[in-house]
């Protein structure tokens, strides 16, 4: 022996030496890390909601102040009511500082910062956002501030996803797939809503659905799922009476909820970010004492409407039990989301997930009355409406139906209401793609010139358009070709696929070497004469797209590229492969 490692062939009687770059590569190795991934987001969702119940305690003197509006804090009795002025102003001394000087994106709510981190920074956040967003969050959801808490442990097990990530050296396609698993995670332990978290994580976080990313976001979210179960027990968020659609009519007032929601939900993040505009417009001094000077805003709208003090599911229940007056409902919902709004522009930290639900329910109980009076004897139970009005609501304002749709089962355990959940939430979200291209995620981007679709600021590749990059575009086969002639064709075109016209020449998709080689392996009496019956159009790719909204085409293409199409007449003028992307590092040097 020569002293080298043998790694290789095991001719030799040797057997490879294991290295831990099976852990960054292998299938198994990826699952390990989801597991791990998922332990850690359960073990941070215990902790951050341990924080928010010892932190609301500690200002408010009560486990939930929205439970009992309007109580006196009991250590400071003499103060009555008036409490709720003082603990936001203290609350934003102790967190503005804190994000301020240690992690600034740990202001605000926290999920776009993580879609961002996968779409443009390759899934890398600071292992210092996990405990800054923790102690922040927790202490603006304790001194009043009127956040959720889903977009903070989104952004805690992502963060603890990608330093997972970052320590064992993984791939950047691994490392989204990690910051992924830790927003399911958080999600799944703190919401008691496993299905919920993976759904969210592949919907909202990566964008794509693919086995891989599902086996390993289910991973995490089971893990962190048993975790969070352990803590908190196994019951469902809201404990709501059985429903029933006992009337077709219901179905249409149901569909005529879904519309109006869409509207509520896209008027809410137009609004947040409105109030946000507001407050930096107004605001001269540094940023660290924002919170505090902007608490005493904050402390005027809890003591008008106590019911806005933290996340407010107590208040959330009682409507869906139908305890409140059409008024007050109303009052609630505009109150939310001008607390919410007020929390998040004064620099506060937390989620808009819970207010939208919030929204939903005020806006469904208040609907459900109405119509109940208009209709009696086919309007149904009132909290129904309540219910679809909370997934309605939250789809219209993030657009993520599927996540909508399971959340609300979960978080509920109703499963009879769902086919009019259905219904009313892709309303809803159609409504409205219609209404805005953004949503209350994107729009935060958006307003910081930030396209999650577009190149990033700053890369090298991404803002050159298509056609002046794209190669020439290889001879297409016409459909009439045979397999066995277009097997050879494939075999000597170099590029794995190939596009394929009609007898009239007009294009009519692309055949990969892939599609061709199944179908030869097929008996031939049911296997496909003509290449024509194999083509498939790919996803659309015109000369005039910036490169940057047509890599994950070309990424999830089965061959090494896709046709350029002529944006006009629609037909192929180019090809576009992963070497010619790469051209355009070249084009701007």
């Amino acid at each position: 022996m020569d002293g080298k490692q043998v790694t290789g062939s095991t001719t030799t009687g040797f057997r490879p030496t294991p290295r831990l770059p099976a852990l960054r590569t292998a299938p198994w190795g990826l699952m390990a890390l989801a597991v791990v991934v998922g332990a850690g987001a359960g073990a941070g969702s215990v902790v951050f909601r341990w924080c928010i119940k010892t932190f609301t305690r500690l200002f408010s003197g009560h486990a939930d102040y929205a439970a009992s509006p309007g109580a006196a804090h009991p250590h400071v009795p003499w103060l009555g009511p008036y409490f709720v002025l003082l603990a936001p102003v203290i609350g934003g001394l102790l967190y503005g500082p804190l994000v301020n000087r240690f992690a600034k994106e740990a202001r605000g709510h926290g999920v776009p910062e993580v879609m961002l981190a996968v779409a443009q920074r390759g899934g890398r956040i600071s292992p210092k956002v996990a405990v800054v967003k923790t102690l922040a969050s927790a202490l603006t959801i304790g001194s009043g501030g009127s956040v959720g808490r889903e977009g903070p442990i989104v952004q805690i097990g992502s963060a603890l996803g990608s330093t997972l990530g970052r320590m064992t050296k993984v791939t950047e396609g691994r490392m989204k797939l990690l910051v992924a698993c830790g927003a399911a995670g958080g999600i799944a332990a703190t919401f008691n809503a496993p299905l919920a978290g993976v759904f969210f994580a592949m919907e909202l976080i990566l964008g794509t659905f693919t086995a891989e990313a599902f086996g390993a976001t289910v991973l995490a979210s089971v893990t962190a799922s048993v975790i969070g179960r352990a803590a908190f027990g196994d019951t469902a968020f809201l404990n709501l009476p059985g429903f029933h659609v006992d009337h077709l009519a219901q179905y249409g007032l149901f569909a005529v909820l879904g519309l109006v929601a869409a509207v509520v939900g896209v008027g809410f993040a137009h609004f947040l970010y409105l109030v946000e505009d507001a407050c930096d417009w107004l605001w001269r001094g540094p940023e660290w004492l924002r919170p505090a000077v902007g608490g005493l805003a904050l402390g005027l709208v809890l003591l008008a409407l106590p019911e806005m003090y933290g996340v407010g599911y107590p208040v959330l229940q009682k409507a869906t039990a139908g305890g409140y007056a059409v008024g007050f409902l109303l009052l609630l919902l505009v109150g939310k989301m001008l607390a919410t709004s007020l929390t998040i522009g004064i620099g506060g930290s937390g989620g808009v997930f819970a207010p939208s639900l919030f929204v939903g329910a005020m806006l469904g109980s208040a609907y459900g009355i109405g119509v109940h009076h208009l209709l009696p004897a086919s309007a149904g139970a009132v909290g129904a409406y309540a219910l679809v009005g909370m997934g309605a609501v939250f789809a219209g304002a993030a657009r993520a139906p599927i996540t909508a749709v399971v959340i609300l089962f979960e978080l509920t355990g109703e499963y009879s209401i769902i086919l009019p959940l259905m219904l009313a939430i892709v309303l809803a979200t159609a409504t409205s793609q219609l209404l805005t291209n953004d949503t209350i995620y994107t729009l935060k981007l958006r307003r910081r010139g930030i396209d999650l679709e577009g190149p990033a600021q700053g890369a090298r590749i991404g803002g050159q358009s298509v056609g002046s990059v794209m190669e020439p575009l290889p001879s297409p086969l016409p459909a009439s070709t045979t397999l066995a002639d277009s097997a050879d064709l494939l075999s000597l075109s170099g590029h794995g696929a190939l596009p394929v016209i009609d007898d009239a020449g007009e294009y009519v998709g692309v055949v990969t070497a892939q599609a061709v080689a199944e179908a030869l392996a097929e008996e031939p009496e049911t296997a496909p004469v003509q290449v024509g019956e194999l083509a498939e159009p790919p996803d659309q790719v015109t000369a005039d797209q910036p490169l940057a909204q047509v890599l994950h085409t070309l990424l999830a293409a089965t061959g090494t590229g896709v046709p350029v199409l002529d944006s006009e007449r629609g037909k192929p003028v180019g090809w576009l492969s992963h070497q010619s992307a790469l051209r355009a590092v070249h084009a701007t040097a």
